[in-house]
């Protein structure tokens, strides 16, 4: 009988997120994601007790963009979703697949001891834990 292969999340995370302050303004923050070319925006906490929030382009495009809205005078915070849906470097992939499909996300932060480690996608179980299957 063949084993199934264990793709862990670190195995197949990225490191295409920025992390910023939810009084930054989304202006700002999309500058930040053009010079970093990262495509997602980790909230930071504010204290111990707080939790990371996460802003997506697709937030940007329906929360700013689509409400006539001015970059330059919304913050973050404003279209944040809080507390983010993370999971640990140790998941198998499959399971991070399946936890997508339940909560209806496509990226989550990959959190260890509280710290950000980077985050997953569709596109990275997909493109880089696939070939483990094969």
């Amino acid at each position: 009988m063949n084993e199934t292969p264990t793709v862990q999340v670190r195995d197949v995370m990225n490191d295409r997120y920025i992390l910023i302050d939810g009084l930054q303004t989304v202006g700002a923050a999309v500058a930040e994601l053009e010079r970093t070319e990262s495509r997602c925006i980790i909230v930071k906490k504010r204290d111990q007790r707080d939790e990371y929030g996460i802003v997506l382009l697709s937030d940007i495009a329906t929360k700013v963009i689509a409400a006539d809205r001015s970059p330059e005078r919304v913050n973050i915070y404003e279209i944040m979703s809080k507390p983010v849906i993370a999971v640990a470097p140790q998941m198998d992939i499959r399971y991070t697949a399946r936890l997508f499909g339940q909560f209806g996300i496509a990226v989550a932060p990959v959190i260890e001891h509280g710290e950000i480690l980077g985050v997953v996608t569709y596109t990275d179980i997909v493109m880089r834990g696939l070939s483990a299957y094969t």
